[in-house]
């Protein structure tokens, strides 16, 4: 099996997953959970959404987050938006990068954005033309990409005319989500196969969840299909607000323990970020799914248990 030797990993932790949290986190918090993120290697970082604050709460101080990041050679910032208004707001608080977002779900995109797939789409345009303008990297997200609770399968067809799009505004990097974690492994290969063989000219990503266990089999099923850059989370929290049932991203630790498995090169210190699981779990004060914090905590458990027997011995 021939698989790339190296994956760009994109930590989406303080946008995707803390905006499903009900505990909200302060930005002293969530600067501290970054700079975790960047001493551990880490070189993307979707640090929050520039949208309404009564439609994402816990994205309400993304402005001044951005605008209190520590800058690093090499370390890339990035910002979901909806909008222009979004895009402005992200060139304010000095954020270069911004990721555009539509759904291939008819029902999601309306409950999220007030609009068809087509229309959001056809709105972005200008969004792109002004990040172009003001010299932002832009990508694109494609949310339910891989089906939809409400509105059930995705045809590819579906997906492909939303690339298509994007493609035709001039967006040469784009990442299908599977935000309710519907996908199987081969529906994922199929897919991202598909576009990476039609659209060769394109960075291609996943952002994968884990609501039915299967992050780590469609990652694999990504990286056989020539995927070259995985979205994922601390801790594995987060989610979506507007797709019910859609908790649990895929945990990066995992993902990085998987790519070090099958001796794919990441650049990200897997024992850090399973600290940084810890520290996340202590912060929304509950457990999480994450393989690796699980393991390390078993490990931990079973050697100071041989520690108390030598000493009772």
């Amino acid at each position: 099996m021939e698989l790339t030797k190296q994956v760009s990993l994109v930590e989406v932790g303080p946008r995707d997953g803390l905006q499903f949290e009900k505990i909200m986190l302060s930005v002293e918090q969530k600067l501290e959970l970054i700079e975790m993120v960047v001493d551990a290697g880490m070189k993307n970082i979707e640090i929050g959404s520039f949208v309404h604050p009564k439609a994402v709460p816990q994205m309400a101080d993304t402005d001044e987050l951005a605008k209190r990041l520590p800058r690093y050679p090499g370390v890339t910032y990035s910002a979901l938006i909806m909008n222009l208004r979004g895009a402005q707001r992200a060139l304010d608080s000095g954020i270069t990068k911004v990721k555009m977002n539509t759904s291939a779900s008819l029902s999601h995109n309306l409950k999220n954005q007030k609009c068809t797939p087509e229309e959001s789409v056809k709105r972005l345009d200008e969004t792109y033309q002004f990040c172009v303008k003001n010299g932002m990297q832009t990508c694109a997200g494609i949310s339910m990409a891989f089906g939809c609770p409400i509105d059930g399968d995705v045809p590819v067809d579906t997906l492909d005319k939303i690339v298509a799009r994007f493609i035709e505004m001039g967006v040469t990097a784009i990442a299908p989500a599977d935000t309710a974690g519907l996908a199987n492994p081969l529906q994922t290969y199929d897919t991202m196969k598909f576009l990476v063989e039609k659209y060769p000219q394109v960075l291609w990503g996943v952002h994968l969840h884990n609501t039915r266990g299967l992050a780590l089999a469609n990652t694999f099923a990504s990286l056989q299909a020539g995927v070259v850059e995985f979205g994922a989370c601390f801790a594995g929290i987060g989610g979506c607000p507007f797709a019910p049932g859609a908790s649990g991203n895929s945990a990066m630790e995992d993902v990085i323990f998987l790519m070090e498995r099958v001796g794919i090169k990441h650049g990200v210190d897997l024992e850090k970020y399973i600290g940084i699981a810890d520290k996340v779990q202590g912060y929304i004060g509950r457990d999480t799914d994450t393989y690796q914090l699980h393991v390390s905590r078993a490990h931990a458990a079973l050697a100071a248990c041989s520690e108390g027997s030598e000493v009772r011995n």
